[in-house]
């Protein structure tokens, strides 16, 4: 088995024109395994957000090409979605979309009694992340430290 990284490079080399044809955007894309069943995900985004026809489209042609190009050998769920609002931010280009936007950053293991901290995106580099918490506090986390950091949803 080729490993899960190039399934998911060769899926977004895929799904570049097959986005573009249809007005959208790579979010993401992620090979996973949960339970029993490998799922591929491909996430798509647009300005305006994605609708389920955008999903529908991005599917259709994508599951075509991955059958054509059949370089995945285990049985797998393709799902194609749009990221959401609450997205999870893992790469650079992610970061560089979310500065000075709110965020929500979980940790593996607690800093000084806390795990989960919530600010606003100040910086980033490939070793690190910074944001601003509410009263003012600059923190900066090593991303080996971080589980996750998404988009905080204010509603």
């Amino acid at each position: 088995m080729a490993g899960k990284k190039e399934y998911e490079l060769k899926t977004e080399e895929i799904l570049i024109p097959i986005a573009e044809k249809n007005g959208l955007s790579i979010y993401d894309v992620e090979y996973v395994k949960e339970g029993s069943e490998w799922y591929l995900r491909a996430y798509i985004d647009k300005p305006e957000g994605v609708t389920i026809d955008d999903c529908e489209n991005v599917s259709r042609e994508l599951s075509a090409q991955l059958d054509q190009e059949d370089y995945i050998a285990e049985a797998y769920i393709l799902e194609v979605s749009s990221p959401g609002l609450g997205r999870q931010l893992k790469k650079d280009r992610h970061f560089a979309n979310s500065l000075n936007q709110e965020v929500e950053v979980k940790l593996f293991e607690a800093l000084d009694g806390q795990k989960e901290f919530a600010g606003m995106l100040k910086a980033y580099d490939k070793d690190t992340i910074t944001i601003t918490e509410n009263e003012g506090k600059e923190i900066t986390f090593e991303r080996t430290k971080i589980a996750v950091v998404r988009l905080a949803i204010d509603f």
